[in-house]
Parts: C-alpha cells; sequence; structure tokens
C-alpha cells in the first residue's frame, strides 16, 4: 500500500504531477511545510528550465523481447508534456531529480545528437536497422520549436537513407512531414500517434501540455496526406477511465488517415503508481478505487509487474477483453496490426568529399 502525498495548496499551473516526490535513490524524503513566517506558497506557474547535454553516443541499444527495434534515440531527457502516467518518468531519478514535478520542469536537450549521429552512421562496422525515436520522451515536445534537435535528426536519417520509427502526441511532427513524407514514400519512415482519449477535458488533466485529441487527428491528416504511414497508438488504454473510447478512437483515426493501430494498456512502474494515484485522487475521486482495483487485476494483484510478455499488455480477463475489443474492431475498420517493415536495403554512407576512383 502507497502513502499518498495530497497537495491541499494551489497546483502548478498547466502540470499533471501534483507532487515533486523524492527519488527512489535519496535516502531522506524532502517534504515542503509552511513554517508560518511567510504568505502562503503558490506554486504559480512553474517555468520550464532546459540544460544542455553532451553525451559521446546518441543510438542507445537494447535487447528488450518485448520491443520491436533493438536501438533508439532520445534529444531530450525529461518531458514537458507532463503526461501523468508516462513510464519514462523513473528515468529522471538517474539525473538525482524527481519523477514528479522535475520530470515536466527540469529537461536536459542534446543539441549535438544530428552531429553525433552522422558519426555513428558513418562507422565502418554500423549495420542499418530501425531506429526508433519517441520510445522514452517525446522528440516533438514544446522545447523542440526552439532547439531543432529533432529536424536536423532526421535531415541526417534522410542523407543516409536510413529507416526511421516514430511515435509521437507533438504537433511540431507536421514541421516535418516534408522529410517524412519523402522518406515514407520510399519505406523509410513511419509515425505513430498516441491518442488516449478523445475527451478534450479528460486530456487537459492527464497530458496538460499535450495537443487536444482533434488536433492529434489532424496530425494523422497531415502526415498520411504527405505519404507517410501512420499508426494510431492508443496508450495507455486506462480500465475505468479512457477504456471505453477504444472503438470510437480507432474509428476517428481511420477517418483521418491511420492505417495501423496498436494499443498498450497502463503501467505504473516505481514512483509513477503514487503519482498517478495522487493524480486519481485529485480529478477523479469516486473512480480511483475502482481504476486501481482494474489496474491490480491486470497486473497480478500489484500495481505493477514487469515480466517479459506481460507487462505491456496485462493479464487476466480485463486484459484479454482490452485486446479482443482492439481486434474486433481492427478487422472491422480494416486497419492493420502493425505497419509494413522498413528498408535497410537502401543505407547508404553519403561521400565526404570528392569521390576517389578505385585503382581495381
Amino acid at each position: 500500500m502507497v502513502q499518498l502525498q495530497h497537495n491541499h495548496g494551489p497546483r502548478a499551473k498547466g502540470r499533471a504531477a501534483g507532487s515533486n516526490r523524492t527519488n527512489r535513490f535519496e535516502r531522506f524524503e524532502k517534504i515542503a511545510e509552511d513554517d508560518g513566517w511567510d504568505a502562503p506558497w503558490d506554486p504559480g506557474i512553474l517555468r520550464t528550465e532546459t540544460r544542455i547535454e553532451a553525451p559521446r553516443k546518441i543510438i542507445t541499444k537494447n535487447s528488450s523481447p518485448d520491443l520491436s527495434f533493438d536501438r533508439s534515440i532520445n534529444p531530450y531527457r525529461g518531458c514537458e508534456h507532463g503526461c501523468i502516467y508516462c513510464f519514462a518518468r523513473p528515468s529522471h531519478a538517474y539525473l538525482g531529480l524527481s519523477p514528479g514535478l522535475d520530470f515536466e520542469t527540469q529537461l536536459l536537450a542534446r543539441p549535438t545528437a544530428p552531429q553525433l549521429l552522422r558519426k555513428e552512421l558513418s562507422a565502418r562496422r554500423y549495420t542499418p536497422r530501425v531506429i526508433a525515436i519517441g520510445t522514452n520522451t517525446d522528440a516533438y515536445q514544446p522545447i523542440e520549436r526552439e532547439h531543432r534537435i529533432m529536424r536536423g535528426i532526421l535531415e541526417v536519417l534522410r542523407e543516409f537513407r536510413h529507416p526511421v520509427g516514430i511515435a509521437t502526441k507533438g504537433a511540431l511532427v507536421t514541421r516535418d512531414a516534408d522529410i517524412l513524407g519523402e522518406m515514407g514514400q520510399a519505406g523509410l519512415a513511419r509515425v505513430g500517434i498516441t491518442i488516449t482519449t478523445l475527451d478534450p477535458e479528460v486530456s487537459r488533466r492527464m497530458e496538460p501540455r499535450v495537443p487536444g485529441p482533434a488536433q492529434r487527428l489532424r496530425m494523422i491528416e497531415a502526415l498520411s496526406q504527405a505519404g507517410c504511414p501512420v499508426r494510431v497508438m492508443i496508450s495507455p488504454v486506462i480500465p475505468g477511465l479512457t477504456d471505453h473510447e477504444i472503438e470510437a478512437i480507432m474509428a476517428a483515426a481511420k477517418d483521418a488517415g491511420a492505417v495501423a493501430v496498436s494499443a498498450i494498456t497502463l503501467r505504473l512502474p516505481r514512483e509513477v503508481s503514487v503519482l498517478f494515484q495522487e493524480w486519481l485522487a485529485e480529478h477523479y475521486p469516486n473512480r480511483a478505487e475502482g481504476v486501481m482495483r482494474k489496474v491490480r487485476a491486470m497486473h497480478g494483484g500489484k500495481d505493477y509487474d514487469a515480466t517479459w510478455g506481460q507487462r505491456l499488455v496485462g493479464q487476466g480477463i480485463e486484459a484479454a477483453l482490452i485486446q479482443k475489443r482492439v481486434a474486433v474492431a481492427r478487422k472491422k475498420l480494416e486497419l492493420a496490426a502493425r505497419l509494413p517493415d522498413l528498408r535497410c536495403d537502401l543505407f547508404k554512407v553519403p561521400q565526404s568529399g570528392p569521390e576517389q576512383l578505385s585503382l581495381f
């Protein structure tokens, strides 16, 4: 059983997390208390702060049997979108920061990513496979407008004719429809657009700095018209809160131009569980107990089960019913379960200077 921190004071505007819980690596927990000396604390508007990070490498490898890719790129750490359910929140603890409000407001940008990518793709032993972007934090979150790191990455990938799969909720993805359309038509790019709900009020509470559902449908339309295949990702499906919208989301996405669909049930690893339960208690107190009961039923009685093969889809009757509904609606709407494989055979390292003639 978790102990919830109820925020009885003013909430930070435009932020989903209601607390800035100490991360799991700290020995002591820090709790803000009013000492009576000053006026009551008012968080008002918490400004986003961005620091620059200079990594030595930009392509991250993984060997997870649950994932369809073995390499990814994260242009940013932390995410201003601030989705309360985000499974990436616990990664902020490795920076000595809180998975709560820090995750939404203390961000790291990697502006050298395009240059590092060019170097890594040019390595003699590099073997091309699909690079996934947006698998941890969103590459098209608001600060991309200023830093344009993702645009630079796409320009490098286009130059090398390297396949890329993108997952995003950010409207800035349409800015790059020219590149994504060109690469998509060549079998080198695909995009997944996440839609959790069609209810703008629920979306505003869960995902305070994400474009609304109607705008995300327009994103699907714009990318599809540009020639880039789009999959709608219903992720996460929250039982007792958004699960009733599965079929409606799929139908709306199909009308907008999506050609495939996938669904992942809610997962609450580490600090995310407490943050999500605090959020539920504040915004949907009458549903909180029922939602968590269903969540635990899908994870063997726990808030979260990290077992390979189960963590993304859950287990039990509730989880099976969700996947069955998706399968039935998918067949009815003639949507695919996945997008076609991208091409790796077009990859070519561009010449860095005048081509040298062979001696043989």
